[in-house]
């Protein structure tokens, strides 16, 4: 029988205006700091090294890197775990993350201030990080009972048709460092909820909060080697997704690294019985288109935001304003002293410019304004930033008068750095967001129900907002994965997302064969 769940609410979000909230976030970053520079493993030959970015002399975590010994080792052991994990009930999964939810709940401020410290999150995004994981802990649980009552759509005569969501088998889960915390363990648990096991294997950037993760759903009573976590670089991942006992790939990062996924999980192994699938989130491009006939402030503040919160290291991030000629040169004046208001400083002291993450990062931002500098015009930010503990800082950055095709319009930067470009009227305003490889987020800012709806048919992204920044998904009202080389519009956190960690078993029985006993203590237990 299926269990009972209270409806599904989102996590609300923390007030840190509050004194005491503010109080107790900053005894919850003291008290991780004090938790500093452990070492987790036994050390080898490589490992892991993960700093704070806005301090990068500040050691998280020390990790021992995967060997290939190790890797195959995770890989067995999630093999065996899987023939108990996927024979037990929905329900009893569900409960598992229930309980995971509750106790990350209870330790809110404590995650909060483990992605200030490893990312680089001010306060606002890591509290919002924290509370997606709640959500798609809450939410998949609930999802995995409604897949498991599934029935087809008619019964045929004479017989007993019934319709099974099954699990796969063993996966690997390669989540991003941006997100460290709430797209690893949504792809996590999403993976898990279904009966299949799975080898994490998070980014060399972000592993300590995977080690913290683990452990409390080792905490919350999941048994041993259901979730095997590997740390490691670009090699254990590689190893991972062309094992021939790994049957799915839920990967979420660039573009570059996701197609490689792709294909090379495409290429079957000798002895490999299946096909091997990949959920994909890749990078964007995304727009904000902004109409001569919008709020033009309320539009500033969503393009402002949507850039350069947490550092525009978001791939829903927008990196292109596509903005009416008429309101052209208003908007950028406005833009730029928006922009120019925004503190860039440590996040542990809820600065709300982030560093980007690592030198790597850094260097990559600083060329891209020189293309920037040589394609466009500057009209804020475009330098490096010095603090006192010389993070990875990029001043928020916007060029405008960026032609359509140029590197800065057609490129993912990740970081902070806006080209604004010019449209005629709303069909090259259109026709410009579409011209890019991607389509994962997009916004439009107009007061015209006729422009929106034409926006909601010829927008190709697959997150679009109206009158709103085009980043912020929430878990169940906004479905989220894109178009074109954005991913497999996997929409996690919406109804769909469940279906690809498992795969439909029909059977069908005659009735009037099993012996009346039988039948009766079937309807006794429910089936």
């Amino acid at each position: 029988m299926q269990a009972t769940l209270p409806p599904f609410r989102n996590e609300a979000f923390t007030d840190f205006a509050d004194p005491q909230i503010k109080e107790n976030m900053t005894a919850a970053i003291a008290a991780v700091t004090a938790q500093l520079g452990r070492t987790y493993g036994t050390l080898a030959a490589e490992q892991v090294v993960s700093v704070n970015p806005a301090r990068p002399a500040q050691v998280i975590g020390t990790h021992a890197a995967a060997t290939p010994a190790e890797i195959d080792a995770a890989i067995q052991t999630a093999q065996e775990a899987f023939a108990t994990w996927s024979a037990g009930s929905a329900q009893e999964r569900a409960a598992l993350l229930v309980k995971a939810a509750g106790m990350v709940r209870e330790r809110h401020l404590e995650f909060c201030a483990w992605l200030v410290l490893e990312v680089g999150k001010n306060w606002a995004e890591a509290d919002a990080d924290v509370g997606e994981c709640i959500d798609f802990l809450e939410f998949y649980a609930r999802e995995a009972l409604r897949l498991d009552a599934a029935i087809t759509p008619i019964q045929f005569p004479g017989e007993r048709n019934q319709l099974r969501y099954v699990p796969l088998g063993v996966g690997a889960v390669i989540p991003p460092w941006n997100f460290p915390f709430a797209i690893m363990a949504g792809m996590t648990a999403a993976s898990i909820v279904c009966g299949n096991t799975v080898v994490l294997k998070p980014s060399p950037d972000a592993p300590t909060v995977a080690e913290r993760f683990v452990a409390l759903m080792t905490e919350a009573g999941l048994p041993g080697g259901v979730i095997n976590l590997l740390q490691g670089g670009a090699e254990v991942g590689s190893a991972l997704v062309e094992s021939k006992h790994v049957r799915f790939i839920a990967f979420t990062g660039s573009k570059k690294v996701g197609l490689e996924i792709h294909e090379r999980a495409a290429r079957t192994q000798p002895g490999q019985r299946f096909i091997k699938r990949t959920i994909l989130e890749l990078g964007g491009k995304d727009a904000i288109i902004v109409d001569a006939d919008c709020d033009l402030d309320a539009a500033v503040e969503g393009v402002a935001v949507s850039a350069f919160g947490f550092g525009g290291q978001k791939c829903s991030a927008c990196s292109r304003a596509i903005v009416d000629e008429r309101v052209y040169d208003a908007f950028c004046d406005k833009l730029a002293k928006r922009v120019a208001s925004i503190q860039v400083g440590d996040p542990a002291d809820n600065a709300y410019g982030a560093p980007v993450i690592n030198t790597a990062a850094f260097e990559r931002v600083l060329r891209y304004i020189e293309i920037g500098n040589a394609e466009g015009k500057l009209i804020a930010g475009g330098t490096a930033v010095d603090t006192p503990g010389h993070g990875y800082f990029v001043a928020p950055t916007v060029f405008r008068d960026i032609a359509k095709d140029s590197r800065l319009a057609q490129e993912e930067v990740f970081g902070p750095v806006l080209a604004v470009l010019r449209s005629k009227d709303f069909d090259d305003a259109l026709r410009i967001a579409n011209d890019t490889d991607y389509g994962l987020t997009g916004a439009v800012y107009t007061s015209s129900r006729a422009k929106l709806e034409r926006a909601r048919r010829e927008f190709h992204v697959g997150n679009l907002y109206m009158n709103r920044k085009c980043t912020g998904a929430m878990v169940g009202a906004h479905p989220f994965g894109g178009f074109n080389l954005s991913g497999t519009d996997s929409k996690a956190g919406g109804p769909d997302y469940l279906l690809l960690f498992t795969q439909g078993k029909s059977v069908a029985e005659k009735v009037g064969v099993v012996s009346a006993h039988d039948e009766e203590e079937e309807q006794r237990m429910g089936l």
